[in-house]
């Protein structure tokens, strides 16, 4: 398939081999088509297929066609092929790969490019081969592989064969100076190299054909250097995409700022050109494409406070934009004083943060990026395990599965601008400073704060409360507290110690094994007035994956903080969420500045705690008094939370494994309602999460994910509004042939001509057009007057048609007057140069 920006037509190439046109403006198949040349040329050539086309950068009239056998130009304006070019590679010469050197061999062809100029055509071929030809004679000016040059001439020296992977794609871009040039090759490698890479061939300025021999033109495709740009391990490239700085022309190829490759994984991967240095897509690319770039390990969705996220602006030093444009719609203001963040951390270890909205206007829509990989100090078996945020004071921790937990807290770098971060020794078990560790180009955002090397196992739960406190829960069954104002690590147990087996509740309910080892899945931090207490504190709630909830009270000293454990209660399964709430009002019993400073006046916070586990809701006080519960007999719940019904109140909104979401009231826990959710992937519900604004976040595929509003209008969706392309922006002209060439005699095919060629005289009027007849006629109508004054800018596809043969006649006037002034500057010039000559000779006798 083949488009140009300045054409309205798509070309589409079918498994026959033959080339049909289709109308993307008037919508609708063109009669115009294109057989298959080379079967034609060659009837007896088999399985000829159709491998990819090309407009001439320069002549939109001439276009390249690749074929399995060979290459084929065709001209429009002479609806012809113009020339054929086929590789020969003769016998004694090595060729691409040194196989079957004693033969005559015609390596089947992969693709074929045009220059930036148009001035030759590349061929490449399956065995490694890049043939350079003269497109106005068909000769073969060089073949070169990646490796060696020459390869076309026969050679006395027997070099073994050497099988090469078959070419992926080939670019042949250039500078702003279209004439220097260089291309850009994935594939077409050696199989017996360990490593994937993208080959940069650097050609530099190309020789002035009409004056240059054919021993410089052969030497220039020597080469001036040649660069890998490095992928990933383990993947290959199947693609790769050339962002150009200005203009869409020359195949997108000209003046490329970055690369963005394919791998065969699924991921996307973004290179400097021609550097090759990684591009992070955070703030340059769209979350859906940054979401495989490279694929995410984990998500986490955090409601922060409003005021709180618009102060999370990050300075960052940063190259150029890649992509510039569109225009987003305006839509309503916001909603809530909270936004939903979503935490997502990719496989390099990347953590990227943004706001997902609410379908309402994003105030700020920039994103935050931490790097875990360069805080640990280790690039190498980094696996990201959880991830928190604090919704008051923005402050985020990343745990991973070799046991450490990185908090990050929002400030200035003070190592800006320099790459020195000390390497340090391990202290398992220990806190470790690590604000020397950011990014050198991080000026101000989430800067690495602590390391806590706990090395118990793989990190599952890790939360960061509003005020000052890091829970951290590991699969080898511990659980820590720490103290950020240290910081110091102020709890650290095993669950073994505070999770007690009890007797059986029920005589068809009973515990999970005690062979399993039990760990901590939830923690929550709140304030409330505990169960025997007459005042309130600070209060940890533990779930473990045994059904165990465990309350712990946190109690200022003289020498900082002290945990105490008060006690815990059982359930018979997974506990999946904890919810501390205020029983007078339903509001959120978290643990925030304000809630604390309460604390001091004697304040009371009358609160319940909601805990849900995989087949039971139950609301009671903690530690450990009894209170309503709701069994679920069908399904077991994967994700829940409370949530707030705007104007109405409190519910719990749970997902179960059937897909289904259903929400319950409090304290009656009497089902409200129930949706069954198609759109999310059954396999992975486990993952899901939910906000207590009611927004489920849950994966529809390997690498999407779907925001569905639990609280919304039960409308579907609509389309976005934002434009993504401008009709209104006026593309940049495209390259046309040069001055000597149209004196030398090509003929120049404009856009329009090649709309007659190949739309055909009765192609219908353009929508552009229609829509100046209809304002024509508007306003002709009596009492058109206003509609006339405010269409009187525009003209009918009659008077623009017209106006358009007008000026055309018009330019041939002025061309064909600066023509005959040209001839008589040449001849008066030739006769002065003859008097001159006459003058000389003269001199020269006496």
């Amino acid at each position: 398939m083949l488009t140009d920006p300045m054409l309205d037509w798509v070309l589409v190439g079918l498994q026959n081999g033959d080339i049909c046109a289709y109308d993307l403006d008037r919508e609708r198949p063109s009669l115009f088509r294109l057989p298959n040349f080379w079967r034609e040329r060659d009837p007896n050539a088999r399985t000829v297929t159709l491998l990819g086309m090309q407009l001439h950068p320069r002549d939109i009239g001439k276009l390249l066609i690749t074929y399995s056998h060979g290459a084929v130009i065709y001209s429009f304006k002479q609806n012809a092929p113009t020339g054929f070019f086929e590789y020969q590679v003769p016998a004694d010469a090595p060729g691409g790969n040194s196989e079957g050197v004693g033969t005559v061999r015609k390596p089947r062809l992969t693709h074929a490019v045009w220059h930036p100029t148009g001035t030759f055509v590349l061929t490449a071929h399956v065995d490694g081969s890049l043939v350079f030809w003269d497109p106005k004679d068909g000769r073969i000016v060089a073949a070169r592989s990646i490796y060696d040059t020459s390869i076309n001439q026969p050679s006395l020296k027997a070099n073994p064969p050497r099988p090469v992977f078959p070419f992926i794609k080939i670019a042949w871009c250039c500078k702003e100076n279209p004439d220097d040039t260089a291309l850009l090759v994935a594939g077409g490698h050696a199989r017996d190299d360990a490593d994937n890479w993208i080959t940069f061939l650097e050609l530099g300025p190309t020789p002035v054909y009409a004056t240059s021999s054919w021993e410089i033109l052969t030497k220039h495709f020597d080469g001036k250097r040649r660069l890998t740009l490095q992928t990933p391990p383990g993947a290959q490239v199947l693609d790769f995409c050339l962002i150009p700085r200005l203009t869409p022309h020359f195949a997108g190829n000209q003046d490329p700022i970055a690369i963005i490759a394919r791998l065969s994984s699924g991921e996307l991967v973004t290179m400097s050109f021609p550097s090759g240095y990684p591009i992070s897509p955070t703030n340059m690319l769209h979350p859906s494409l940054s979401f495989v770039h490279p694929f995410v390990q984990k998500i986490a969705v955090s409601t922060l406070n409003r005021d709180r996220w618009l102060g999370m602006v990050e300075k960052r030093n940063q190259g150029e934009p890649l992509v510039r444009g569109g225009a987003e719609a305006t839509r309503r203001r916001r909603w809530y004083d909270w936004r939903n963040i979503i935490q997502v951390a990719h496989a390099d270890s990347i953590v990227r943060i943004w706001d997902v909205g609410y379908d309402d206007e994003i105030e700020n829509s920039s994103q935050l990026q931490v790097d875990v990989a360069r805080a640990l100090n280790r690039y190498e078996n980094v696996d990201i395990t959880a991830l928190d945020m604090a919704e008051m004071t923005g402050e985020f921790a990343a745990g991973t599965k070799t046991g450490e937990v990185v908090v990050f807290r929002w400030g200035g770098n003070k190592v800006f601008g320099r790459d020195d971060a000390p390497s340090t020794s391990g202290n398992p078990g220990g806190i470790t400073d690590i604000s020397t560790r950011a990014e050198p180009s991080l000026k101000e955002g989430l800067q690495p704060f602590i390391l806590y090397e706990m090395m118990q196992g793989p990190i599952g739960v890790v939360s960061v409360s509003n005020v000052g406190f890091v829970a951290v829960g590991s699969e080898g069954g511990f659980f820590s507290i720490t103290d950020l104002r240290g910081p110091s690590i102020i709890y650290h147990a095993s669950t073994a110690e505070f999770t007690k087996q009890e007797k059986r509740s029920s005589l068809f309910k009973g515990h999970s094994s005690s062979s399993t080892s039990d760990f901590p899945t939830v923690i929550e931090f709140g304030v409330m007035t505990l169960d025997g207490d007459n005042y309130s504190s600070i209060a940890c709630f533990v779930g473990t994956n045994q059904g165990k909830v465990a309350t712990f009270k946190l109690l200022p000293g003289a020498d900082g903080y002290s945990v105490k454990f008060v006690g815990a209660v059982s359930f018979n399964d997974k506990v999946i969420s904890l919810c501390p709430i205020n029983a007078d009002n339903g509001y959120p019993a978290s643990a925030t500045g304000p809630a604390v400073a309460g604390l001091r006046e004697g304040r009371q916070v009358h609160g319940i705690l909601v805990a849900v586990t995989q087949t039971e809701i139950r609301l009671f006080k903690p530690a450990a008094a009894k209170g309503a519960s709701k069994s679920f007999d069908d399904q077991l719940c994967d994700a829940a939370t409370v949530t707030e019904i705007p104007q109405y109140g409190f519910a719990i909104v749970a997902l179960f494994g059937d897909r289904t979401t259903r929400s319950y009231t409090i304290p009656g826990l009497k089902e409200i309602g129930r949706k069954t959710l198609p759109a999310l992937d059954a396999s992975r519900t486990m993952a899901a999460s939910i906000t207590k604004t009611g927004d489920v976040f849950g994966w529809t595929g390997p690498s999407e994910i779907a925001i569905l509003p639990v609280w919304g209008t039960g409308k579907p969706l609509e389309n976005s509004k934002d434009v993504l392309v401008n009709p209104e922006l006026v593309t940049p002209p495209r390259p046309t042939i040069s001055n000597f060439q149209w004196i030398s005699g090509t003929q120049y095919v404009s856009p329009t001509d090649l709309d007659l060629l190949i739309g055909g005289a009765d192609r219908p009027p353009s929508k552009r057009m229609i829509a100046a007849t209809a304002a024509e006629q508007r306003s002709a109508r009596p009492g058109g007057g206003s509609a006339r004054a405010g269409s009187s800018s525009q003209e009918g596809w009659g008077d623009y048609l017209s106006r358009q043969i007008a000026e055309r006649t018009e330019k041939l006037g002025v061309m064909g007057e600066s023509v005959d002034n040209l001839q008589q500057a040449s001849s008066g010039w030739a006769d002065d140069v003859g008097k001159y000559v006459k003058k000389q000779q003269r001199g020269g006798l006496f």
